[in-house]
């Protein structure tokens, strides 16, 4: 066989055929639901303080008290919003020769990993990830110190089967 590096015309090029796995529902619940016990607790403390009557706040605190929690009330719906339609987005795709994961509400991002350059993944797993059996997959390029990228809002036993089939895939061999 001859080496041959011949000149592609980019308009047959393409992205866009590839389908996309959507993140589990679980994980989109998940988030929603972080996102809004995290802001509750956040919003309860300038309330706590507002009613206590344990020590006296500032008379400023009083004046600026429901701009607090008004802008505190638009940072957790802006947040939930973000997720709420971020999380619809997300997807991955495993093709015979690598793996795709898109992510990005504003800023699209795109990452393509051939499973030859895949050194090794680890299944992570947090507390409420593993409540709401879910797992992140972290996939390592060859060659790099970072992950390439992470499929986060797996079910577990989806990630332990995409991780099974990476580690098992062979080199591709050229017909001749």
């Amino acid at each position: 066989m001859t080496f041959s590096n011949q000149s592609i015309e980019i308009n047959h090029l393409s992205i866009t055929d590839i389908v996309f796995t959507p993140l589990s529902i679980s994980y989109r619940k998940l988030n929603l639901w972080l996102t809004f016990v995290t802001h509750t607790i956040i919003l309860s403390v300038p309330v706590f303080l507002k009613f206590q009557h344990f020590f006296d706040m500032p008379e400023g605190f009083h004046q600026y008290f429901f701009w607090v929690i008004a802008v505190l009330l638009s940072i957790a719906v802006i947040e939930l919003s973000y997720h709420w339609f971020a999380d619809q987005i997300k997807g991955y795709a495993l093709r015979e020769q690598d793996i795709h994961y898109r992510s990005g509400l504003f800023f699209r991002k795109h990452v393509c990993q051939p499973l030859l350059r895949v050194q090794h993944i680890e299944i992570k797993r947090g507390p409420f990830e593993r409540k709401a059996g879910l797992a992140t997959l972290q996939v390592f390029s060859a060659g790099g110190s970072m992950q390439t990228f992470n499929i986060p809002g797996l079910e577990h036993k989806t990630a332990i089967r995409l991780r099974s089939f990476i580690l098992g895939h062979e080199d591709l061999t050229i017909d001749e």
